[in-house]
């Protein structure tokens, strides 16, 4: 009994600490629950948190481009069977790639080798909807093309933020987004290799300046998507791949990407093919109030009185509400009858009041302006001019004389020939060409592409070319 007592007692004793243990255990145990629930997610690192920012504003592109093959007795076969001759036939090509939204009014930027001569865009969200893109305008010379999304009613979007000029740190984790070989919305991580480097040139090695180095995977189909930071900030756009070597790729900096913008959206680069305009300064894309970030000293806007750094803070009377907004507002009051401005902006914590009259481009680069630095006289190509030379229908300057000895003629230029394009920038206008020219100095060697009618037999053929013309 004793025995039973003790053991009973024993028994007893030890379910008392046990249901003591369970109690304490149990109140442990509500708060380990509670500090569970609060504590971070250890997968949501600083990499997670870019890209969720970013990633609204990125779009997939696709591409449909409608080609017309013809044949090249066309035009006799033509003359011969008249109207029972067949229209020509033709085929569609498609193709992928990225972009990302840069205002909330639906304002896209990718390349331009994505979007150049596409029939049709669309682009595709992040969410998942799909919607066609209107090319708005785009230059080889940069490879950047605006596009806006085409939406039935007014529609707000998501837009990337841009980083500040010149912020990027040599070594610093940076994230590629896009569309690669079309499998859709990827991400790929790497560091920034380099700060500059110039895309590589026909038999030339690759250079030290222009574009940025990531060894973040780019791929096909990643061309226009963002380069962003660890803030998921825009600090360039994915351009291309070096070939020759894995882990290497490129990005346009967002500084010439602002640059880029600020030039082609203006209204001295037509979108309509209309007549040049001058307006002689832009604005950097960015926070409000905009910024003066180049002025033309002999251009309106520079014997007006801007600087440099002054910020806009009225149009016309009212507030630009986004560099957009305010070049669509210049364009269209360079197109008016009256095409004059008044322009507001703060200066050293003053407001200071200017007007600016837009005149034609042409005013100040002139085909003179050729003459003198090459030795030969051009005119823009006009489809009455191209069937007078025996030329195909072909956008650029025609070449009318050239002087013996000068710059042109030493390289090879003749009557007839056509300049297509000058180190990379198309030359649909003389105006063009007079500008991009009065940029460069005496000396420089400056690479053309040319269109060259050669005569064969009956017929007049075209051929391209390239020549390389020293500035006087």
């Amino acid at each position: 009994m004793e025995t039973a007592r003790a053991g009973g007692g024993a028994w007893t004793g030890w379910a008392r600490r046990a249901s003591r243990l369970g109690a304490l255990a149990a109140a442990l145990a509500v708060p380990a629950a509670a500090a569970g629930a609060d504590a971070p997610d250890p997968r949501r690192d600083a990499v997670v948190e870019a890209v969720q920012r970013a990633l609204p504003s990125v779009v997939n592109i696709r591409t449909e481009t409608i080609v017309e093959r013809r044949d090249p007795y066309e035009r006799l076969l033509r003359e011969f069977w008249g109207p029972l001759y067949g229209r020509p036939w033709v085929e569609k090509h498609f193709s992928l790639g990225s972009g990302v939204i840069i205002d909330d009014e639906g304002w896209v930027i990718t390349n331009f080798h994505v979007a150049w001569r596409a029939t049709s865009i669309f682009v595709k969200l992040a969410d998942g909807r799909e919607f066609e893109a209107e090319p708005v305008v785009g230059t080889s010379f940069t490879d950047i093309a605006l596009l806006r999304i085409k939406t039935p009613k007014p529609e707000k979007f998501t837009a990337i933020d841009f980083a500040a000029d010149d912020d990027l740190l040599l070594g610093e984790t940076v994230l590629a987004l896009g569309n690669p070989f079309g499998l859709g919305g990827s991400v790929s991580r790497g560091i920034l290799s380099s700060k500059s480097r110039r895309p590589p040139r026909e038999n030339q090695p690759l250079e030290v300046e222009d574009w940025l180095q990531t060894d973040a995977a780019i791929n096909p189909g990643n061309s226009g998507g963002p380069l962003i930071n660890m803030r998921g900030q825009l600090i360039g756009v994915s351009v291309a791949v070096y070939q020759e070597g894995q882990g290497i790729g490129f990005a346009i900096p967002v500084k010439r990407v602002s640059a880029a913008l600020s030039q082609i959206y203006s209204p001295e680069l037509p979108a309509d093919g209309g007549e040049p305009m001058w307006f002689g300064a832009t604005v950097k894309p960015g926070a409000l109030p905009l910024a003066v970030a180049s002025v033309h000293p002999e251009s309106p806007a520079g014997k007006a009185g801007l600087r440099v750094g002054d910020r806009v803070i009225e149009f016309d009377g009212r507030a630009p509400r986004s560099f957009f907004d305010f070049s669509a507002e210049l364009i269209r009051r360079a197109t008016n009858a009256n095409p004059q401005c008044a322009l507001v902006v703060q200066r050293d914590g003053q407001r200071r009041s200017f007007t600016v009259r837009i005149v034609p481009k042409n005013t100040y680069y002139s085909a003179e302006m050729i003459r003198r630095r090459i030795g030969a006289s051009v005119q823009t190509l006009t489809p009455d001019l191209a069937e007078a030379f025996g030329l195909p229908s072909v956008q650029g300057v025609l070449i009318a004389d050239v002087e013996r000895s000068g710059p042109a003629a030493q390289a090879g230029l003749q009557r007839g020939m056509v300049i297509t394009a000058a180190d990379g920038q198309f030359t649909r206008r003389y105006v063009t060409l007079a500008e991009m020219l009065d940029r460069r100095k005496k000396g420089e060697r400056i690479p053309l592409d040319l269109t060259v009618p050669r005569q064969l037999g009956f017929f007049i053929q075209a051929q391209q070319a390239r020549a390389e013309v020293t500035l006087r």
